[in-house]
């Protein structure tokens, strides 16, 4: 079996095809680092967003924390409206 060569045979200092694929890796690069620009861009859009919709839960949730509360009276004064017609009706007042 033959030895391989240790020194590139081309004279250059690295391998012939070496500077193409260089040249591709450094492409790759340069559009993954466009790539993640847009998506740190699409993400920050997207918290914008995000921070809109916790707003309007927050609001949604005191609405619903005042609905709960008149409800809740609401039924009381029934109850205790309702006690009060038997309590007269059975005259245990």
């Amino acid at each position: 079996m033959p030895d391989t060569p240790v020194e590139p045979t081309g004279g250059g200092r690295y391998p012939a095809d070496m500077e193409s694929r260089v040249a591709v890796l450094e492409q790759i690069a340069r559009t993954t680092a466009a790539s993640l620009e847009r998506i740190e861009r699409r993400l920050d859009a997207m918290e914008g967003r995000f921070t809109g919709i916790d707003r309007r839960f927050d609001a949604l949730n005191s609405e619903h924390r005042a609905d709960f509360r008149w409800l809740l009276g609401l039924m009381l004064a029934q109850t205790g409206a309702l006690l009060g017609v038997m309590a007269h009706g059975f005259h245990w007042l």
